[in-house]
């Protein structure tokens, strides 16, 4: 049975809006669509969706096994839920500070001992006023339009990555009883170039990345900092202008994400769940 399912290319290497009638949405064939199209296009973007919890948990089943990636910085009831409530309000999220190191570039699931997550999808249930939008940018392009010569220069190379290098920026506006939660998670060396099983390479990278191993520590930040950006040029990235009610799926092992800024009182709430990873990168 054929689905009436459209995709619409946001950028040429990055982003597609989906137009789909919601009835359709939990249909076997649209869940096969998304995923292909989630290989080809990293960001897929569903206006004004609406969903519930519910809802956005059903989908998330339908293109893979959940994961729970929420922790104690949030409710007992979103942890049960598998929803981890993003979101600066110290209401719902005792542990804000995760959510400013979100302000930088970054893949999620590098710090941990299980294959960093396939998919994160996110809904906005509160936009703010100012600041907010999500950008992404692909780590397939990146590594795809670099040089011969600078992918040689890569093969090889590890990247050190860690909760503290990863809160390096808001690190020293912790209070002193706070810093304990730098420690968090595990040190995991990854190589900057990763080759897939299906023979697509991307890059690791992002600000859990905090030394290469076998430079001199200036030597590999520079290099760290100077991939990033090269990702982050507009040819292979995407910023969206969020709407209350939007939903935007991402291949979180082939795009790193950040947040602009916005303001602690904004009120702004996203709704995220995982979907769990089946290739480790290292």
């Amino acid at each position: 049975m054929s689905v009436n399912i459209r995709f619409e290319s946001i950028k040429p290497r990055i982003g597609s809006i989906v137009h789909v009638d919601r009835a359709s949405l939990f249909d076997d064939a649209v869940g096969q669509h998304c995923r292909e199209m989630l290989e080809q296009r990293t960001v897929l973007v569903f206006p004004r969706l609406n969903l519930t919890n519910d809802e956005q948990l059903a989908f998330t089943d339908l293109l893979g096994s959940r994961l729970n990636l929420t922790s104690d910085a949030v409710s007992d009831d979103a942890r049960a839920e598998d929803v981890y409530k993003v979101t600066l309000d110290k209401g719902v999220n005792r542990q804000p500070e995760y959510v400013l190191g979100t302000f930088f570039w970054h893949m999620d699931g590098l710090t941990v001992d299980t294959p960093p997550p396939k998919a994160t999808l996110l809904s906005a249930r509160k936009v703010s006023a100012k600041g907010g939008q999500t950008e992404f940018a692909s780590t397939y392009a990146a590594y795809e339009t670099l040089s011969d010569s600078e992918k040689a220069e890569l093969e090889g190379l590890r990247a050190v990555h860690s909760v503290r290098a990863s809160l390096r920026p808001v690190a020293d506006v912790l209070p002193e009883e706070e810093q304990k939660k730098l420690e968090i998670g595990v040190i995991k060396e990854h190589p900057i170039v990763w080759s897939r099983k299906n023979g697509r390479k991307s890059l690791v990278i992002g600000s859990s990345a905090g030394t290469v191993v076998g430079m001199p520590v200036a030597h590999g930040r520079a290099l760290l900092t100077r991939l990033v950006e090269w990702a982050a040029q507009p040819d292979f990235s995407y910023r969206h202008p969020w709407q209350e009610g939007d939903f935007v799926v991402w291949d979180n092992c082939g795009a790193l994400h950040r947040v602009v800024p916005y303001a602690e009182d904004s009120g702004r709430m996203m709704h995220r769940t995982s979907i769990a990873g089946t290739e480790s990168v290292s």
